[in-house]
């Protein structure tokens, strides 16, 4: 069975932030999703829980950051194209996120970052391994 990747996200309002990974290409799994959190499925193995704070602090006695103020950690994904990064990073961008430096192109690797409503922060990247030098 091949590994599989949760990344377990607090969010303000739950179903602001489905309309916004929905828009960037993840799609809902009902399954696992509730008035207190939500599975967004980007692939077979990336997964992303949307949790209420409500929620979060069930699996945690630490307090939970306001991502807008603190970054707590970089989510990047690789992507098959620069147009696949830039359609991420526009439809990021065009429901509710912001672009929080511009678009880097290191010749071998494209990258954009973005932050969705909550401040969570996430680079789309496309490499290009032909072009890299090292």
């Amino acid at each position: 069975m091949a590994k599989k990747i949760f990344i377990n996200l607090p969010v303000a309002n739950l179903k602001k932030s489905m309309h916004f990974y929905t828009a960037i290409g993840f799609t809902n799994n009902p399954q696992f999703t509730d008035e207190t959190a939500a599975c967004m499925v980007l692939t077979e193995e990336i997964y992303v829980m949307l949790l209420t704070h409500q929620k979060l602090a069930t699996f945690t006695s630490k307090e939970i950051i306001d991502a807008k103020k603190y970054i707590g950690a970089i989510n990047c994904i690789s992507l098959d194209s620069p147009d696949e990064v830039n359609i991420i990073a526009n439809n990021a961008i065009k429901n509710g996120g912001i672009e929080p430096a511009p678009p880097q192109d290191y010749g071998f690797m494209q990258q954009r970052s973005f932050e969705d409503p909550d401040g969570h922060h996430w680079e789309v990247i496309f490499m290009d391994m032909s072009k890299f030098v090292g």
